[in-house]
């Protein structure tokens, strides 16, 4: 159990109640109007050592939040995140989002988009101390490009009942 302790990130003594709906209204605003300029303030969403995951990255501390941000502002074109529903809970919230984008190297022209949901957990501060992002990566993106989309729709096909 110790080994698994390590390894998972942990509840934090001080997560409080999701209790000023203000906090959550404005992380979610952060989110729809992300932009590079606007990274400079994750430390006011952000807890020092929040962990974060999602389908390509797992990351512990705000500054490793921030990269993989930015790295996404370098590889997609006018990516945009708008939250379509929100539960928030007496520990957290979970925020389910579209997140559109067009890529830069292949085909620049289309707007992708990707569903996904965001599970999140706040320090006593409101800060986010737990981001745990789902999206079905073979689904929304993978299935999408040229040689792998077709191995995987016909993997798609070939498992459906």
């Amino acid at each position: 159990m110790a080994a698994l302790s390590a390894v998972l990130p942990h509840r934090a003594q001080h997560d409080r109640p999701v209790a000023a709906s203000e906090d959550l209204d404005a992380l979610v605003d952060f989110f729809q109007h992300l932009s590079p300029a606007s990274l400079v303030q994750i430390e006011r969403f952000y807890a020092r050592e929040a962990w974060f995951k999602d389908p390509f990255n797992e990351v512990r501390g705000v500054e490793p939040i921030r990269r993989i941000f930015e790295h996404m502002f370098r590889q997609v074109r006018d990516p945009r995140f708008v939250v379509t529903e929100r539960i928030a809970g007496e520990n957290g919230a979970m925020l389910a989002w579209d997140f559109s984008f067009r890529m830069r190297n292949w085909k620049p022209a289309t707007v992708q988009s990707v569903r996904g949901v965001s599970h999140l957990r706040f320090d006593g501060e409101g800060r986010v101390t737990y981001h745990r992002d789902y999206w079905d990566a073979a689904e929304e993106l993978y299935a999408k490009l040229p040689v792998l989309g077709w191995a995987i729709r016909g993997l798609q096909r070939a498992l459906r009942a």
